[in-house]
């Protein structure tokens, strides 16, 4: 856990959706850290409540898990509703829901004239059911909670809203096309509402990791059985110049400063947070 300190940030309340997942829980112990009273919303209830009754234990801050489906623009109403009557009226959402499936993942990388007789593992036989819920949960449940939540701030004149994107959004990688195309949404759905909301009081960024190890890609990045990196696990350390994956805390200095006043002027940008992946052509 990196100790950093933004004064500005106590108090305020948060609601992270995908808080449970491993770079929610970062994110929130950066938060928690700093005085801001979390709503940690996923899914299964039974994995925010563990997150939050952690971190009000170890951060000595309020913190509740919620449970919510950011595809249901009702059940994320009635938690909103519970976080008004528990918390008070929300200050800063962070849309951290998203992730990808092998429904939506190609066999293979690319087709050449040696594996024309593979099409079912190609682009061709992808799941039309798992592109959708992909792309549905990465873009829409990012789109809804940004409905939702943002009411209070527009109340208050003044809130910032982090959506969590990728560096697929740059430079689509083989095998997900759902993903990619989902988060490249999610750049331009960042700047849009940037603009949108830009004379509420309202800010609108988002943070683009690069290669981290979760529950959602460790199975394209390591090997179940042996725990080594697989051949794309390599090919992603070889370009990336700092020859790592990130840590989920790399992630807390960014979040930080674009919820602080330190980034008052701030808005309708995305700040890759990924070892140089960006910007290195491979030679």
């Amino acid at each position: 856990m990196s100790n950093y300190r933004f004064n500005d940030l106590k108090d305020k309340v948060c609601v992270i959706t995908g808080g449970a997942g491993v770079l929610g829980k970062a994110m929130c112990e950066a938060l928690a850290v700093n005085g801001v009273k979390l709503a940690i919303l996923d899914i299964n209830l039974e994995s925010a409540t563990a997150v939050a009754n952690e971190i009000s234990s170890q951060y000595n801050t309020v913190a509740v898990g919620i449970e919510a489906n950011v595809l249901e623009k009702v059940s994320l109403e009635a938690a909103a509703a519970q976080i008004k009557a528990e918390l008070g009226a929300i200050d800063i959402l962070i849309n951290g829901a998203g992730g990808n499936s092998p429904a939506a993942t190609s066999k293979l990388e690319m087709l050449d004239e040696n594996n024309l007789d593979q099409l079912e593992d190609s682009f061709y036989g992808l799941s039309m059911d798992g592109f959708d819920k992909v792309f549905a949960l990465n873009f829409k449940g990012t789109l809804l909670p940004s409905m939702v939540f943002t009411k209070d701030m527009l109340d208050k004149k003044d809130g910032v809203v982090i959506n969590i994107s990728s560096m697929n959004a740059y430079r689509p990688l083989t095998k997900i096309p759902a993903y990619s195309a989902a988060k490249a949404s999610i750049n331009n759905f960042t700047e849009w509402l940037s603009v949108h909301l830009a004379r509420t009081g309202i800010r609108v960024n988002a943070i683009a990791p690069g290669f981290f190890l979760t529950n959602q890609n460790r199975f394209l990045l390591t090997d179940e059985k042996t725990g080594e990196l697989t051949d794309r696990g390599h090919k992603i350390i070889a370009n990336t110049p700092m020859g790592k994956f990130g840590k989920p805390e790399d992630l807390q200095g960014t979040l930080l400063f674009l919820l602080s006043e330190a980034s008052a002027f701030i808005t309708g940008i995305t700040i890759p947070v990924d070892g140089g992946f960006n910007a290195y052509s491979g030679v």
